[in-house]
């Protein structure tokens, strides 16, 4: 079973920001996640690194199912310096690119925004 958790260790946030920042993905991840029979074949989790976070989706290897792989699909920076957080989306050639609008004031407004998925730049 994959647990929906944050992969990885590497954090820059002030630990008020990374509290009011967690509490807000483990709320977009308890709505996306898929049914609870069907995670073991795919689910969502995230990684946070320095200042960014990327959404990613949890698969068993095609050919070692024992082996689970993580798949970008969403990631988002903050901007200490403008206060501002910049969205950016996986494009077909593995290259991030700026999802307009750029700049958010807050990660649940960048949340909303993914989940809301309106160009299928997310979720497809």
């Amino acid at each position: 079973m994959v647990a929906w958790r944050k992969i990885g260790a590497i954090m820059a946030f002030r630990k008020n920001e990374l509290a009011a920042v967690e509490k807000a993905l483990y709320a977009f991840l308890q709505r996306k996640r898929p049914p609870e029979h069907v995670r073991s074949k795919v689910d969502i989790g995230f990684k946070i690194s320095g200042q960014s976070i990327e959404l990613v989706e949890i698969r068993p290897r095609w050919d070692k199912p024992s082996i689970y792989e993580q798949h970008p699909f969403a990631r988002t920076t903050f901007i200490r310096t403008q206060n501002v957080w910049k969205l950016f989306w996986l494009r077909a050639n593995m290259k991030w690119h700026p999802y307009t609008p750029t700049l958010f004031t807050s990660i649940d407004e960048v949340l909303t925004v993914i989940e809301q998925d309106e160009h299928g730049c997310f979720f497809g």
